[in-house]
């Protein structure tokens, strides 16, 4: 008591009479509470206080006469009144960003201590010499290199059929056909329609793939769901994995080989749900479609499957492993961030490819390597400036919740094609924004829990002392985005690895939130950059939309002629003409050079103003109906677009109908 009086005595010297208590910033401070300074850091944390917070040390301390330590703001009158100077010095805005007059370092607290460090003593038992544990764990990471590389062969390799012929592995989004007017004038450079075989591996998870802009199926114009039209035999332009698994060839969790003839023409591709697939309906004929026949490839039942299932519960167990038994930061940091950046760019979501299997391996270890060079020189700035605080001085007695929060953060992240395909958010762009259905909603949400999120953090960085610090670095960082975004001819986009990126600095204190929050946010570093490389921040409005609809001008068409049984000649087929309105003037000489007409979603016809002109000939399009039953049974599907001078069609109208039985609707209301 005696001891605790005259620190009050002193405190209402230097106060005014005041004390500590009576103070808005009031710190409390037990100074009759044991403290050892030996280094006994679990002794430390199994102390009083706040579990996840403890004042900051040596430089907030003062040693008394007698050798213990006490806050320098109790020590004396020279400490005091230096804080009450500086503090004076500063306008109220200033002293109040600074935080309390005596920061708190965070630290996590464990819980069962005893139990989370029983790992790391059994290793210590087993190997006391550190280089005993540097040995092992050289052998240890050879070990899961070798069984890595050893199964990623079996489901990537090289694999052949049974003629010997090298099977051909396919990506979840090839198709025979490709959209709009890329496959040429009927269909050209599409070719061939029939008479051809080919063996084929499809990767895992290629069903919940989808198109993420909209596709023309007849009249009809798919987005959002799986490009897979008929069965069991299917439209040339329907994915050709995601068509095995609704025909049951291959697996969904595993993919596989399987065998499939081009077929030629073929009419009404009926619509049906089979193994998790809705596949879409199209009541017409198209040039171009194929069936599937059962096929085996490589030795064995398991070769040429995805082996990514198993890889994952090995790189799974090989990093908790890791994980509980090491105490290093740096080494902890380093070999998670490569081991996991590998299992996502060869296993878990590798970049498209697709080609002969022998190339397939070859190809991804080139990717892999040329984006973990600059992804390393990241990780280790992040590390100086962000992993390290959160993960130095944890004691052994939190290896179980390291583990857990940081490790198991960092795996969510980094699998968020799977643990986060769910939120139907794809692309954060106005156009995806405004398409997708939910998509505003889930953005307004993650929205919400980010700003949550920030706020909280926030609040433990003022209590820390270091709001200043890293409002200057988040104060540059939106004025280098306004400067980005104002650069004329360019678009700013915020992809997820740039977003971690930004939010990386706020999980830089050790607490349990942060460690999460850190994991999760390298994961996604990790999925964008190995997945997609290092895409840059500012972009042109094509490269942004990529197959998305361009919101261009759209021909208008005059009500065709039509042209059905002549009785002079009953044989003679039916017929439609179109002609449309030349361009809008101020459009004619830039992008808008010509027609494009789509039959059936295939291109029938392109013609150009300019040759029109020199001729003095109409720009006029006639189609003229087969005379084959099933043809004049079904209905045709009509679409026109504007070309540019290359042959890249712009934008096409809604589909027009001409009916089976002669009559033609291009939708209600179009010729009012």
């Amino acid at each position: 008591m005696a001891d605790r009086e005259i620190h009050n005595t002193v405190l209402d010297e230097e106060t005014g009479g005041k004390r500590y208590g009576d103070r808005e910033d009031e710190v409390d401070f037990d100074l009759h509470r044991p403290r050892n300074h030996d280094g006994d850091e679990e002794a430390q944390l199994l102390g009083d206080g706040d579990p996840d917070q403890l004042e900051l040390g040596e430089l907030s301390r003062v040693t008394d006469a007698g050798g213990r330590q006490q806050p320098r703001a109790l020590a004396g009158g020279d400490g005091l009144a230096r804080s009450r100077a500086s503090s004076a010095a500063r306008p109220r805005l200033l002293s109040f960003l600074y935080g309390p007059a005596v920061p708190k370092a965070y630290t996590i607290r464990p819980t069962f201590p005893a139990v989370q460090a029983s790992s790391v003593r059994l290793l210590d038992k087993v190997l006391p010499k550190r280089w005993q544990k540097l040995v092992v764990l050289v052998l240890g990471l050879l070990l899961w290199t070798a069984v890595f590389i050893s199964l990623l062969r079996r489901g990537k390799g090289a694999v052949t059929d049974a003629a010997g012929k090298t099977v051909v592995h396919m990506d979840c989004v090839d198709t025979f056909w490709r959209r709009n007017n890329e496959c040429g004038l009927n269909g050209v450079d599409c070719e061939p329609f029939t008479n051809e075989t080919v063996t084929f591996r499809c990767p895992a998870n290629c069903a919940g793939v989808r198109v993420l802009n909209p596709r023309h199926v007849g009249r009809a114009q798919v987005n959002y769901q799986p490009l897979v039209v008929g069965g069991p035999v299917y439209r040339g332009d329907s994915f050709i994995c995601g068509s095995a698994i609704h025909a049951g060839i291959i697996d969904d969790a595993t993919g596989g080989c399987g065998s499939v003839s081009l077929v030629g023409q073929y009419y009404s591709f009926y619509s049906s749900e089979r193994n998790g697939i809705e596949s879409i309906g199209f009541d017409s004929y198209f040039p171009l479609s194929f069936r599937f026949t059962k096929a085996e490839c490589g030795d064995g039942p398991s070769a040429g499957k995805d082996p990514r299932r198993v890889l994952l519960a090995v790189s799974l167990f090989s990093t908790v492993l890791f994980s509980v038994l090491t105490t290093s930061p740096s080494v902890f940091f380093f070999v998670n961030f490569i081991s996991i950046f590998a299992h996502v760019a060869l296993v878990s979501d590798p970049p498209n490819v697709s080609g002969p299997s022998d190339t397939i391996l070859p190809s991804l270890i080139s990717t892999f390597a040329g984006r973990l060079l600059p992804s390393l020189f990241c990780a280790a700035i992040i590390y100086q400036t962000c992993a390290k605080p959160t993960l130095s001085n944890v004691a052994p007695s939190v290896q179980l919740e390291k583990t857990i929060l940081w490790l198991g953060g960092f795996w969510f992240g980094a699998l968020s094609n799977y643990t986060l395909d769910w939120i139907p958010l794809s692309r954060l762009t106005a156009h995806d924004l405004a398409q997708q259905p939910g998509a505003r909603a889930a953005l307004a949400v993650i929205i919400i829990i980010l700003a949550l999120i920030i706020s909280l953090q926030t609040y433990h960085f003022w209590c820390s002392g270091l709001v200043p610090r890293y409002l200057g670095y988040y104060l540059l960082l939106v004025l280098f985005l306004l400067v980005m975004a104002a650069l004329p001819g360019l678009e700013l986009r915020i992809h997820h690895y740039i977003l971690a990126l930004f939010l990386l600095p706020l999980s830089s204190i050790q607490t349990r939130p942060s460690m999460l929050y850190q994991g999760i946010l390298l994961g996604l570093l990790v999925n964008g950059i190995a997945r997609w490389g290092f895409d840059s921040i500012l972009q042109t409005h094509s490269a942004l939309q990529g197959d998305a609809l361009l919101d261009s001008l759209i021909p208008v068409t005059y009500p065709p002629a039509i042209y059905l049984d002549n009785p002079a000649s009953p044989s003679q087929p039916w017929a439609i003409s179109f002609m449309w309105a030349p361009p809008p003037a101020n459009q004619s000489s830039s992008s808008l050079d010509g027609i494009s007409v789509l039959i059936n979603d295939v291109e029938r016809y392109r013609g150009f103003y300019n040759d029109y002109h020199l001729t003095g000939e109409k720009m006029e399009f006639s189609w003229t109906r087969d005379n084959a039953y099933i043809v004049m049974t079904t209905p045709e599907y009509f679409r026109f677009a504007y070309v540019t001078k290359e042959g890249k069609a712009l934008d096409y109208s809604e589909a027009g109908t001409w009916f089976a039985n002669g009559t033609y609707s291009q939708g209600e209301g179009y010729w009012k």
